[in-house]
Formats: structure tokens, sequence, C-alpha cells
């Protein structure tokens, strides 16, 4: 026996035949019926459709013959596929190809074939159809001609098979992208008439749907502008440009309970094959959250700015004595309130008390104007345990309540007291002590846990001016007690440490939005701002990279004291890092005037370090060596070998450092009194350079004398091991025609940076850009309008950045659109992972507009990128 030899375009001939749908499907009426034509027509006992499979034949419609596949090896009907042409065998035992087949020689016990190539694509044969006899007999021309025709309307069976198959999916698509969208679709006809709307727009808005089928559309829109609706589509039927429709637009649409829901609102019309338009369809998308998004926002932005200024302000606040007047009303604004406090728990033999630093005035006659000046100066403490305030600062309780004459611990308020509708009283811990309490009172807010829960930062900063509070208070009353004074300071600076160490990942989001609208704000070219207020705009993009500087540093700090700090330690070159470092502040060195001195290397060091940390290492050197130098001094550099380790040396021009202080130069927070100078700076630079250096094996320490500079120097142990080659960097894709449109597709889920990148995209006018909430959805969308280039965040619901990359390239039809990773992982092996993973480029938040233009700026065409605002 002789198996058929497999065609060369076998590949391609597979994939026709499974592109059919039609395999392992049940019996067709259409099919039975031709082959039953066709064993009438020939006079034989067996036609059959048969499709050959990689390993298999299997017949769609096999009359006559009792199985419905048989291995590829003894198929007749492979022989027709691999010479491509028909295969007429009039005695099967007369060839030698077929004389011992099994079906020869067994049952069915075949004698006679005849076997037409099946093409529903016109090109590859996928199958044949095909006559079987147990007889010999002779195939005229006239029968081959028969059996061709036969085949061709096999051939259109099985295209139609096909389209309906393909229909049916297209059908179930729709049906699931109407019934299962997370948006609300509402299908109307010409006059405005509700065709169809799905669950999702009738949960949104409160309707069942036999409320609105077959009324007008205008029932959902707000009684302003429902007579106007209809006129709507009637001026676009007419030929009026279009408001709404074709385009997209925020509107509020009318709940079945009567408040507004705002919503985006997007009306496509749908044309007939005379592209005539026949029907309407609306896209709306919840707004709700992204709206609440935008207040909360604003809210924690002021939240942002109370603690920034607590944190940064709090030694001019206090000197003079505005500090709970600050805190006090920044309460109010951040709670919608009318009445606040903030006190000072100071305990006694028996029980707590408060003293009272700060109160909204609640005085309404000459007395009660006087007792409000006395808790206000501290002359009288509050004492009741029991009381509605007593709760909190006596047994550190927290009380809310929106009825407060029904409260069971409410005190009688005496004739002519400001009514007071709801309150929230909230003690203020240090670690497990009570030291404080905060109330509010008649807020236009919901008073609840949540709303506690997002104070907790405004109650930590609170707890560390208490503390730093009583520091001072202690400090000008006790002078003789150095050490615990000391004891004092060091707590109260862990404890800022650890506060600013938990807040630092929620400071960075809205300091994406802070940093990302000042950078719009200074290059609108729509709108350009007066000078004045570019040097305004300038000020708060300078204060928010300042903040996020500090942010990171504590960050380290607190990670690296955490243990959750990883290094990556392999053998690096020292001059490489050196090279750099100091390439990074080159900018820097020379707008100091000063001069950098680099000794040559003795020799080809390697060391066995992080190298981003060890860069890391280098620039706090250095940035301290530009910092505290003397007008045009000097910046040396120098590498020696000590037993197994390499030193560097960093040696500034400065004004030295006395040796009883040298010591200090290492604690966090710890400036050497530079705090009460000019010069910016957390004090906790040299802190995380000796963890990181002590991290690696290595050591660090300082040389100085005043009036004769300072030499910082530190080691890392020697290796011998080759230094791993550097990550490749991504190709750069030709540019488009300038006079394209660009389409940008950003995948964010978060509403704010959203907004920010349409704000940013306004001022680029041959880009386009499209916003979607997840990679699914984003992919989606690709397939449907592949955009010219992807914008696209790591951390998303579902699907993540990198799951959908790997999507990407696995989709022949997707590969070649560039993907730029945009992410809050800002770590250098997080960027050389995300490279590494197959990202065109990798970005990182808070977004840096320069930097976003310009890999708009390799991707796209030039033209369509401005390079500089006006």
């Amino acid at each position: 026996m002789q198996a058929a030899k497999r065609p060369e375009n076998e590949t391609q001939r597979l994939t026709a035949l499974r592109a059919l749908s039609i395999l392992d499907t049940p019996a067709d009426d259409a099919f039975e019926r031709l082959t039953q034509l066709a064993r009438d027509l020939f006079d034989v006992p067996m036609a059959l459709v048969s499709l050959v499979d990689e390993e298999r034949q299997w017949f769609k419609s096999h009359p006559g013959l009792p199985i419905c596949e048989t291995s590829r090896e003894v198929s007749f009907c492979a022989h027709a596929i691999a010479a491509d042409m028909p295969l007429v065998i009039e005695d099967a035992q007369s060839d030698r190809r077929f004389a011992d087949n099994p079906l020869v020689t067994g049952k069915p016990h075949i004698r006679f074939y005849a076997g037409h190539p099946l093409r529903p694509s016109d090109t590859l044969a996928v199958g044949t159809l095909c006559l079987i006899s147990d007889r010999p007999r002779a195939f005229s021309t006239r029968d081959r001609q028969l059996l061709a025709s036969l085949a061709g309307q096999v051939d259109e069976l099985l295209r139609q098979h096909q389209m309906r198959h393909t229909l049916s999916q297209t059908t179930r698509r729709y049906e699931a992208l109407f019934n299962e969208s997370a948006t609300g679709i509402v299908r109307i006809d010409l006059a405005g008439n509700v065709l169809s709307i799905n669950p999702f727009a009738l949960t949104m808005l409160g309707y069942t749907k036999a409320e609105v089928l077959g009324r007008n559309v205008s029932m959902l829109t707000p009684a302003a502008i429902r007579a106007e609706h209809d006129q709507f589509i009637a001026r676009f039927l007419a030929g009026s440009a279009p408001n709404v429709i074709g385009r997209g637009r925020e509107v509020e649409a009318l709940h079945k309970e009567g408040h507004l829901v705002p919503v985006h609102l997007a009306v496509n019309a749908i044309h007939n094959e005379q592209n005539d338009v026949v029907e309407f369809l609306g896209i709306l998308t919840n707004l709700s959250d992204v709206y609440d998004a935008n207040h909360r926002m604003h809210k924690e932005q002021s939240l942002l700015k109370v603690l920034h200024q607590g944190i940064t302000d709090y030694q001019a606040l206090m000197s003079g004595e505005q500090l709970w007047t600050f805190l006090m009303e920044a309460l109010r604004e951040l709670t919608d309130s009318d009445y606040a406090l903030i006190g000072e728990v100071m305990p006694t033999s028996t029980t707590n008390t408060l003293k009272i630093h700060a109160i909204t005035d609640l005085s309404w006659s000459d007395e009660s104007r006087h007792l409000m000046e006395q808790l206000r100066s501290g002359d009288m403490m509050l004492t009741n345990p029991d009381s509605l305030l007593g709760r909190v600062f006596a047994h550190g309780d927290v009380v809310i309540t929106d009825d407060v004459y029904r409260h069971a611990k409410r005190g009688g308020f005496p004739p002519g007291h400001p009514r007071i509708d709801n309150y929230l009283g909230a003690p203020i811990f240090s670690g497990d002590k009570l030291i404080g309490m905060f109330a509010i009172a008649n807020s236009q807010q919901t008073l609840n846990h949540s709303l506690l829960h997002w104070l907790q930062p405004f109650t930590d900063t609170c707890a560390l001016l208490i503390n730093l509070y009583r520091q001072m208070a202690e400090r000008e009353q006790v002078t003789m007690d150095l050490a615990a004074a000391r004891d004092q300071a060091e707590q109260a600076n862990r404890a800022k440490s650890e506060f600013l160490s938990s807040m630092s990942h929620e400071l960075r989001t809205p300091l994406n939005a802070i940093i990302g609208f000042a950078q719009l704000l200074g290059k609108g070219r729509r709108e350009p701002l007066s000078d004045k207020q570019k040097r305004q705009v300038g000020q708060i993009q300078k204060s928010g990279q300042h903040l996020l500087s500090l942010i990171n540093e504590v960050l380290d700090l607190a990670k690296i004291e955490s243990g959750h700090m990883a290094l990556s330690i392999e053998p690096i070159a020292i001059e490489s890092v050196i090279e750099d470092a100091c390439s990074t502040l080159e900018a820097n060195i020379e707008a100091s005037g000063l001069v950098l001195q680099r000794e040559p290397l003795a020799a080809p060091w390697r060391v066995a370090a992080d190298y981003t940390r060890t860069k890391q290492v280098l620039l706090n050197l250095l940035s301290n060596a530009i910092k505290y130098n003397r007008p045009q001094g000097s910046i040396r550099i120098a590498v020696d070998q000590r037993d197994n380790d390499v030193c560097v040396r960093v040696t500034d021009a400065g004004h030295g450092i006395a040796p009883e202080r040298q010591h200090e130069l290492f604690e966090p927070f710890n400036r050497l009194d530079a705090e009460h100078g000019t010069i910016e700076g957390t004090g906790i630079g040299l802190a995380i350079t000796r963890e990181l250096v002590e991290r690696m094996q290595g050591q660090i320490g300082v040389t100085s004398a005043p009036g004769q500079g300072a030499t910082f120097w530190f080691t890392l142990p020697i290796t011998e091991a080759d230094a791993l080659s550097e990550t490749p960097l991504p190709m750069t894709l030709a540019s488009a025609a300038p006079a394209q449109r660009h389409h940008l597709l950003y995948i964010e889920d978060n509403p704010t940076n959203q907004r920010l990148m349409e704000d940013i995209m306004e001022d680029f006018d041959q880009v386009r850009l499209q916003t979607v909430t997840s990679a699914e959805l984003g992919l989606d969308l690709m397939r449907y309008s592949p955009p010219d280039l992807v914008l696209m965040d790591i951390h998303l619901p579902g699907m993540n950045g990198y799951q959908a990359l790997d999507a990407i390239q696995k989709d022949a039809s997707l590969r070649h659109i560039p993907v730029v990773a945009l992410s809050a992982n800002a770590m250098e092996r997080d960027r050389a992972h995300g490279l590494a993973a197959g990202f065109a480029d990798y970005l990182t938040k808070p977004l840096d507009i320069d930097q976003l233009s310009a890999t708009l700026r390799r991707y796209v065409s030039t033209d369509a990128i401005p390079r500089k605002a006006p």
C-alpha cells in the first residue's frame, strides 16, 4: 500500500479546512440530498463528501458507508489532494497503489473510486466529492464533467455553511456586547423611539425594559432640553451639521427617580446598503465615578497641601502660634464642616483632660464669648469623661452621630447655643498612647468610618505635630535633661519617617496630576499663560518635583530599614558607574561654577554590587559636594585599591565639618543645622547612602576638618567575574507621512490619568487619542482599528500590561504596532524588565510631558508633535 504524499501547501490547506468550521458537525440535509443524488445519478452504492484533515479523512455525508472517518494513511481522497486534481481508479485491484489497501482487501471492498477535489475558497483543495463501488467500472469524460458539477455544488454548500457559522458567531458577539457591555446602549428609530436598550443602561437609569421600549428617548433627558431633543434628529436627517450624532459629548441623563446622572453620550447613525440612515445607536458611559473621582482628587490635593505645609512649615507655624488654627481651618475645609476643634489630651492622676488648642467660635453672648476665650488660651480644661467630647479624650472612642439632640451622651445646650446637627469626634494616637483629639460638627459630608479612614493621614500629621509641639515645649522648660530630650527627638524622627513612608505611595498618585497638569499649563499653546502665570505654574511644578524627590528619598530609607529593598548584585565596572554619575550631574556642576577633576583609574576594577544603587551612592555624594562647596570650588574623584576592596573618594572644597559632629552626618533627618539655611534637603541622603553601601558589603566614612573641605569615601568588594551586557535599546520605527492623522491608543484604568492624557493630547493636532480602561477592550479595538502607537499602563484590572503585550506579540496582525509602557513602577529594574519583555519604550509616572513628546516623535511623524510650546 502506498500512502499519499502531503502537498507543499499542507499548512495553508489545513488552515483553509479549519476555517470552514465544519469538521465533526452533525449531519446536514443539504449534503445528504446531494450525495444521494450522486448515488442515483452514477448508480453507485456509496457517495461521500470527504474532508482530509491532518491525520484522518472525515465524512460530512456518507450514504452507503456505515463509518464517518478513516485514517489518512488509507485514504483514496488524500491521493486526489496530493495530486490536486480529480482521481479515477476504475479497478483498485489492478492499481499497485491500492491493491493491498485495507479498504480494498476488507470492508467496504473498494474496487472503483472517482473523486473530485473540493475547493470552496477557489484555490486550496480541502477534500473530495467521491463515488465508491465494490465493482470495477469505466468512467467516461461526461461522467467526469457531471462529477465536477456536483463537486461545485458541494463547494457552494461548504461556503454557505461557513457563512452561517460566521454570521452566528457575529450575532452572538453582538448580543454579548449589547447585553453584557459595561456601558449603556440604546437603539432608536428615525422618530426617536427606543427600539432596544441594554441591561446596563436600564440599571444606570432605574427603568425596566417595558417602561422604555417604544417610547421616545427624550424621556431619558432632562426636562430643560426634552422639547428640543427630537429636533436634533430632524436637523441631522435634513443635512445640518451634527451636534451630538457622530460626536461624543458629556451630558446629563434623567434617572427614573428624578436625579441627573452625568454621562458621556456618543450617537452613531446606522446606514443600510443604500447608505440611507435607518436607525441610531447611542452609547452612554456613566461618568458618576469620574465626577466623584475628580471631587476626591480636589480633596486629595487639599489634603496634600495641608500635609505638606504642616510638615515643612511647622516651625514657622508654631513660632507664630498659628499651627493649631491652621490645622483646624484645614480640617473644616477638608470635611465641609461649620465647626471644628483640635485638642491635646493631658493625663491626670484620675482621668484624662482635654486642653483645646483651636476651636471654632461658638459664642452667642458675652458670657459664652468669655468661655471661648478661656478654652482657646488653655486656662480651662474639659474634664467630663461621659460627654460627646469626653468619650473621645477620656476613653479613646470614636463617636459619630447624625442626631446630636437624641444621643445618650449629649450634654445640655444652653439657650442661644448654635444648632448642632451632626458630630464626629476622633482620637489621635501616637502608637498606643492617646495624645489628642479632633472633632467636627455640621458637616456637609456623610460622617462615617470611611471619612475617618480618608482623614487618617491628617490624623497622623496631627499626632506628629503634637509630638513635635510637646518636644519644643519640653526643650524650653527642661534644659538640663539632654539625654531624655535626645531620645524624644529620635522617637519623633522615627514617627515622622514611618508616617512619610506610609504616605509615599498614596502621595505619588495626586502628585502625578499636580506635576502633569502643571507641565500642561506651562506648555499650553492654545491658551498661553501670561509671564506671571508661567512663573507661578513653574513654581508649582518645581515644588511638586521637589516634593516627589523628598517622597522618593523617604521611601528608599523606609524600604532599607524594613528590609524590603531588593538588590541585584552582579559584576560591574566601577569606571562605568563613575562615568554615568558624572554625566548625569555634569550640567549641575557647570551651573554651580565648579570644576570636576577625575583621577585616572590604575586598573579596570570590577566590583560585586547593584549598578543602580552604586550610581545612587555616587549621585548622593556628588550632589552634596555640589551643594556644600565654595563658589568657584572643585570636586575631585579618585579610586584606589584597599586589600580586596575598591575605595572611591569624593572630595569637595567646602567649609568642612568639625570632627565632633561627623558622627551625626549619617543620622536620618539630621542636617547639622543646615535646615536653617537656603540649601534644600531632607537630611536622609547620607543615611540612605550608608545603608546601601553596607547592604552591598562595603563601608563608608568621611575625613574632614573645618575650612579644609571634606572627603567622603566608600568601599565595595572586588570581583573578577565578567559584567553582564547592557540591555539593548528598542528600535525606532519609521516615521509616518506628515499629513497623516495618527491614532494613539491609551490603555489606563485611572480616571485622573485618563483626563491628564486627554488634556495633554489637545496640543497634538495630528494625534487622535482613544482611551480604554482595560487591556481586553484595548485588544478588541486594536484588531478592529489598529493604532499607530499604544501607551499602556502595567497595573490594569483583569489582564495586566505584560499579559496584553504578550497577546499583541503573538498576533501577526498586531505585533508590528509599537507599545510603550507607562507605569508608576519607576525603578531601573522595572524599566529593564519592561524593555526585555518587548515594550518599545518605558515611561514612568509622574509623567514628564517633554519625555512623552519625545517618545511620540520617535514613533509617529515629527510634524505631528510640537517640539516646543511657543
